[in-house]
């Protein structure tokens, strides 16, 4: 599947790939990031629990709640 565009479920708390049954059983802390050939050029930051950006200082007060994605 290597170079494919894809999802990926992953742990807000610890960064590691989660089963797509844990997201849905935790959606405040975890996340579903789609993955493929395009990569941004700039960071945006997330909260796991609303889906909403936050600001870079929100994510590093809170980063077990918070995600860093590049658009």
């Amino acid at each position: 599947m290597a170079g494919k565009e894809h999802d990926v479920n992953r742990s807000a708390r610890s960064g590691r790939f989660v089963k797509e049954s844990t997201t849905a059983r935790q959606p405040k802390t975890t996340t579903t990031e789609h993955v493929g050939k395009s990569r941004g050029d700039h960071e945006v930051h997330r909260s796991t629990a609303t889906g909403r950006f936050v600001k870079k200082t929100t994510t590093e007060l809170h980063p077990s709640t918070t995600e860093t994605q590049r658009v």
